[in-house]
């Protein structure tokens, strides 16, 4: 049991409350929320919480038998509107809220930390006082981790629901423990190939079905699956075995639950009064205001906080297009323009931008990725180039249409080429990453698999094409899990995915063929060396359309004296093969195909070119010489020149 008496204490200087109203100060973890620490000899912990619209606001908890006049926070005299002081007895997981009592009203709301480094598992709602003590041993990785997330190296991401990769169904079905992810999930996704997880939101949030993207604890991972130093402990394990680690952020919006952001305070604190400017129809959530510069220092701190504590490689920033126009899904009349009267939030830009600016500033060795699916222009270029400063931004486009594309009868496929090639108008317009994510199989759109037409043959033959497709375009890559061996079944994110499928050859070959891109991608440096850059990439023929045939170049980068790396790429989206398919190339000597989608280790029919193909002097697609292939059906070969 906590003393009957707070004792006035504070974290923060005059300068930190000046950065703070200024929303400059990107550090508020180190200042805001719950503290255990010792003052005037004697243990507890420092309270701080922003609220100044409120008349009161006491710290109640397990300490004090969530007594509503125990502990009285003070309000500081510099009218920055933060509330603290420091509580004897109250200690490492004790559990705890906010009573803010609301200026003119008689009642209290009981709201959760904010700046929390832990919570309740939900269905519960406090907040957890936590003294944290993480012990890395992820050195090497750190240490050469600028290499591994530079923009001229592989990266081939597994994007994964924490909650339903795998469950034990021996034990209530209940989803694994992020200690057990260490055990399971990261050496299946070393052994697979990938470099680096995306995880979907880790941050605590009340409702499960919305897979994390309604967040009440910004600051805290998921109790569900452990503690903070558990989640240390596995993105530790992922840095050891060579993996870099991405997590999704959702500055976008946030729920309306009472004990979350709110109406914080009594008043609309984080969001928006108007709801014009606050709330999101299709989310039944809350806007930031981004104008407000606490809120931005919040934001920006919760940004870093992940990057600095945790250890995070990369920040993936959710649904950008709904913070960049003030009409997103919205009809006339429903939203508000800004002050030139036009639709851009001009304040979400600033907050972006900012963001990251700051990310870069400390972490230059990290990568922020954006989710934005407009033609938005310069959002993966640099803040002092007039862009959005985002390392990456997914190509939605290309997801669209190859997509589209597939899903027709091959018969048809030669009068949509042009939803095949026609990324490669725009490809290098921006830093882009290939996204075969979780929206693509959830919301009755099925699997990717069950989208492929004809028979059972061709539906994985369709798959495989896809997917070397995707590994042989200029961009990284992203893979939702259980993609990565044809899943027949929508994802449904309360079971787990349905690892039986791997006794079955069609799917294990599909898991190999995965594992073989992945290690092609990583091995050739024409496939990564200059993915964002039109150097990287030569078209030969993309007019084929009467056999949707398409074939091009990769290419690395030339190096003083040394010549790119090059790679020949024929891929053919019918089931006819072409046991002689002509190709002007400019190379004399002849290709060795390191690469078949069609191999019978995967599934395939084995049309293969088992042995060196020459060059001859015979002219094609304007070149000075060609080589005649087997082209697999539905299927891509990739060649590289030998002498």
């Amino acid at each position: 049991m906590a003393d009957n008496k707070i004792i006035a204490h504070s974290l923060f200087t005059e300068f930190d409350t000046s950065l703070f109203g200024s929303g400059k100060h990107f550090k508020l973890y180190e200042k805001m929320g719950s503290t255990p620490m010792e003052v005037d000899g004697k243990a507890g912990t420092y309270f701080a919480v922003w609220a100044p619209n409120a008349e009161s606001v006491s710290v109640i908890g397990s300490f004090n038998n969530w007594s509503k006049t125990a502990h009285p926070l003070n309000a500081r005299w510099d009218h920055s509107g933060i509330w603290e002081g420091f509580i004897p007895g109250a200690g490492d997981g004790d559990t705890y809220k906010y009573a803010v009592k609301v200026r003119g009203g008689s009642g209290y709301l009981e709201k959760g930390d904010p700046y929390a480094i832990q919570w309740e598992t939900p269905p519960k709602t406090a907040s957890v006082i936590r003294k944290t003590d993480i012990q890395w041993s992820d050195g090497t990785w750190m240490k050469n981790r600028k290499k591994k997330n530079a923009l001229d190296a592989p990266m081939s991401v597994y994007e994964v629901h924490l909650g339903s990769w795998k469950r034990k169904p021996e034990d209530n079905n209940r989803s694994l423990t992020y200690r057990e992810m260490a055990d399971e999930l990261v050496p299946y996704i070393k052994q697979m190939g990938f470099t680096h997880v995306e995880m979907m939101p880790v941050m605590e949030h009340p409702f499960f079905g919305s897979w994390g993207y309604q967040i009440t604890g910004y600051f805290a991972p998921s109790s569900r699956f452990g503690t903070p130093e558990d989640f240390a402990f596995l993105v530790n394990a992922f840095h050891k075995a060579g993996i870099g680690v991405i997590i999704d952020w959702v500055p976008s919006h946030f729920p309306g639950d009472l004990h979350g952001l709110f109406r914080f305070d009594g008043t609309s604190l984080y969001e928006h009064e108007d709801y014009r400017l606050g709330y999101h129809p299709d989310w039944k959530s809350f806007i930031f205001n981004y104008g407000r510069h606490e809120v931005r220092a919040f934001l920006i701190s919760n940004a870093l906080y992940w990057l600095d504590k945790f250890h995070i490689d990369g920040i993936r920033v959710d649904a950008v297009a709904s913070m960049l126009y003030l009409d997103y899904s919205r009809k006339e009349g429903e939203w508000i323009p800004n002050r030139h009267g036009g639709r851009e939030n001009l304040e979400a830009v600033s907050l972006l931008k900012e963001m990251n600016e700051a990310v870069y500033a400390e972490f230059p060795d990290v990568q922020t990725i954006a989710e934005e699916s407009t033609s938005w222009p310069m959002v993966s270029r640099p803040v002092s180039s007039g862009g959005l400063g985002f390392g990456l931004k997914w190509m939605m486009g290309w997801m669209n249409d190859v997509l589209e594309y597939v899903k027709e009868n091959p018969i048809y496929r030669q009068f949509h080429q042009n939803k095949l090639t026609f990324s490669l108008v725009y490809a290098f317009n921006e830093n882009f990453m290939l996204p075969l994510s979780h929206d693509e199989v959830v919301h009755g759109k099925g699997s990717l698999l069950s989208r492929m037409p004809g028979d059972e043959w061709q539906r994985f033959a369709n798959i495989r094409a896809l997917y070397a497709w995707m590994y042989t375009h200029p961009g990284a890559k992203l893979m939702f899990m259980g993609s990565e061996f044809a899943q027949f079944s929508e994802w449904k994110h309360d079971e787990s995915l349905l690892w039986n499928l791997h006794n079955f050859e069609l799917h294990s070959g599909i898991s190999e063929l995965v594992t073989d891109l992945n290690e092609l991608y990583k091995s050739e440096k024409a496939l990564y060396e200059n993915s964002f850059s039109q150097d990287g990439f030569e078209w030969i023929d993309y007019g084929d359309t009467k056999n949707s045939v398409v074939t091009f170049y990769r290419k690395g980068k030339t190096k003083g004296k040394k010549k790119a790396e090059k790679l020949l790429v024929v891929g053919n989206f019918t089931p006819v093969s072409h046991d002689r398919y002509r190709v002007g190339v400019d190379e004399t000597g002849g290709f060795e195909e390191i690469f078949n989608s069609d191999a019978l280790r995967y599934g395939g029919s084995g049309v293969e070119n088992a042995t060196k193909v020459k060059t001859e002097k015979t002219p094609s697609h304007g070149r000075p010489r060609s080589v005649e292939i087997k082209v697999p059906p539905l299927g891509f070969t990739v060649l590289r020149p030998v002498k």
